[in-house]
Order: structure tokens, then sequence, then C-alpha cells
């Protein structure tokens, strides 16, 4: 399949400076010149600053002394400061990982990054800021550069599905075993990250390194908090105990939004892209997906990701069509009758031969895997 586009065009990722690391080994080889540092802690670099030819660079979020901030501002780089008193950092450069997201959660869901982000998202998406503006859209350019990077190279099948879907159910179990075969299989599974469906998925894949009996285990156990309400605390919770009991397991990807910070990330995917924009984490998530879609039932939002991702299959916009999967032929047919229009758009065209329908979700690997040989 197809790798994931470097946006920034050829030569642009050697020059992108992301620890200590990657600075120490940029200023021995030479100088920092359009260099792109992103946020890197800089307080005890200032000599390195102070005699390094920084013309041309960017620091963004980079705390330094301010007489390294002066002279780097004097050969004509930008500093963009670190913002105090924000609950999450806009200039991060690596994904989310569910530790991060929930810190804290031993003093409850409220106590947490993830929430406390969530409540300053509330308070100021309305007001007009540009400030608060320009900080959500800076952090959500960051998560996208950070996905792409995590994500090149690899062949990667996106899961939809209602966040409704409750642990415990036959479904859920189903949406895991899936999640835990397509992970076997060499694909990444990527989900919308927050709970139901997207949890079941990304909880068969960090359990795909294991024995089978290891996702029978915590199906059990997470039957114990069957929905995140009323207690996002204790849902949480129960997915940290199975964590905990399985802590090496499978890498997926969940990419959720706090537009819906109500429903809580789930802790399964290993690397977590959360968004603030709902729109750009929705196409984003599904222009990724190279390896196609799995659609699992659901109601309007996963309705909408099917024509979210019919659309540039039709037009070719993204290249030749991706794999579409639906599974559940009375739910696509009768109760939402996607099925009848999908496949009226896609005849005579090559998505034609990269759409499929089934029953169950058992049938959903060995017709994905029809459908990418096609």
């Amino acid at each position: 399949m197809g790798r994931v586009t470097d946006r920034h065009g050829p030569g642009r990722r050697d020059r992108e400076i992301e620890s200590l690391e990657d600075f120490d080994r940029a200023v021995a080889h030479g100088d920092l010149a359009g260099h792109r540092v992103q946020s890197v802690d800089l307080t005890g670099r200032t000599f390195a600053l102070l005699r390094t030819d920084t013309s041309g660079a960017s620091f963004l979020g980079c705390p330094m002394q301010p007489d390294a901030a002066a002279k780097v501002r004097a050969d004509g780089a930008l500093v963009f400061p670190p913002v105090p008193d924000l609950p999450f950092d806009p200039y991060r450069a690596r994904l989310y990982s569910p530790g991060e997201l929930f810190a804290g959660i031993g003093e409850g869901y409220e106590a947490t990054p993830d929430a406390r982000t969530y409540a300053w998202f509330r308070r100021t998406r309305a007001d007009g800021d540009i400030r608060a503006s320009m900080l959500r859209a800076v952090h959500d350019d960051a998560m996208s550069d950070a996905l792409d990077e995590l994500l090149d190279g690899l062949r990667v099948v996106g899961v939809m599905g209602g966040h409704a879907m409750a642990r415990g159910s036959e479904a859920y179990a189903g949406a895991a075993r899936l999640g835990r075969e397509l992970t076997r299989a060499g694909l990444t599974v990527a989900t919308g990250g927050g709970p139901g469906a997207m949890e079941a998925a990304n909880l068969g894949a960090h359990l795909a390194p294991y024995q089978d009996g290891a996702l029978d285990e915590a199906l059990r156990l997470l039957a114990k908090a069957p929905s995140y309400a009323p207690s996002v605390s204790d849902w949480a919770r129960a997915a940290f105990e199975v964590r905990a009991r399985r802590p090496e397991g499978g890498a997926s990807i969940g990419i959720p939004t706090w537009f819906y910070g109500h429903e809580p990330p789930n802790p399964f995917a290993r690397h977590i892209a959360k968004y603030f924009a709902n729109a750009t984490r929705e196409d984003g998530l599904l222009a990724r997906c190279n390896a196609g879609v799995v659609f699992l039932p659901g109601a309007a939002g996963t309705v909408q990701e099917v024509f979210d991702n019919a659309t540039p299959n039709y037009y070719e916009s993204r290249g030749g069509p991706t794999p579409m999967v639906l599974v559940d032929r009375a739910h696509w047919t009768e109760r939402l009758p996607v099925w009848p229009l999908l496949r009226s758009l896609a005849a005579g065209l090559p998505m034609e031969s990269r759409i499929a329908l089934v029953d169950s979700v058992s049938e959903a690997p060995a017709a994905l895997s029809r459908l990418l040989a096609a």
C-alpha cells in the first residue's frame, strides 16, 4: 500500500528537532540555521544557543533563559514562547499516551489532563477569542504532524462504529476480536479513539500479542463498568486494570476529539491523537486509512463516516479507492439503508470492486483481504 505523504516535502524532517538528543546532535554537526525546534526545554542549553547560528530557525514552545531568547531573536529566529496556565501543550511534538491523558485518575477523572483540557475548551470555544482559537489550531496541526511521522510506511485500517456499544455485549466482544485479528494480520488499527466499538477494536489490538484467553479475561473485567456513564472514573480504572495485567500490548491508534469531550478517550490505543477541531480529526482519520475501513453498525456519526470515506473513493481524489467493508446486512440495508446508495454510487467505477457488505463481524477480515487484493 502507499505511504503517508510527508506534508512538508523532501529535506524537512531532518531539520525538525523534538528532543534534547536531537538538539545536541544538530549543534554538534554544525548550526541550527533553518531548524524547527518543537517543545524542547532549552533552559540548560544557553551556552549552545549563544554560540550557535540560529538564523531562520523557529522555536515553538521551548523554554530558554532570557539572554538566550534575546540572542536567537537577534539572529532572526522566530520564537513562540510557552503559554502558561494551559492544561495542554499546544506545541507538543508527539502523540498522547493513555497514561498522559489519564494522569491523576486515582483522584477522579475530573483531575486528569484530558478532563481539564475539555473544561478549558468549553470555556473558550464560544468566546471569539482569537488567542484561544490560535492555540487550538497550533495544537491540532502539531497532532497531524506527529501522526504523519508515526504512520509513515504503515498499513492502516480504520474500524468505525457506534460509541454506545456497551462492554459486556456480544457486539463489543466481536469488535474486539476484529481488532485482534487485523493486528495479527500486520495491519495498524485506527479508530475514532472513543468508547464503544472504538474502544473494543483498540482493546483487541492491544491484546493481539497474547493468547486468546487474555481477551476473554479482559472482557470479563471490563463488564464490571459497561459504560462511561455514570462514572468515567470507574470506566477508566477498569481499563487500566486490564492494561496493568497485560502491559506489553500491540500498537494501535486512537483519534478522538474534545469537541465530543463528554465521551472520554479509551485507554487501549497506544498512541492517541486528540484534536479540538472535529472536522480536522474526522477527515484526517479516514485519509490515513490506506488499507481500508471496516464500518460496524452505528448511527448518524458512522453514516457520516461512510460517506466521508466514499467521496474521495468516488472521485479518486486521494489516488485509487481504498476498501470499505460494511458489517451487518440488516443494519445497513434495512435499519439504515446505506448499502444500496453506496452500491449505486460505485456502479461502473473502480470503487465498485473495493466495497463489500458482510453479515457478521467474523467475516470482515476475509472480506477486507479480498478487497485489498482486488
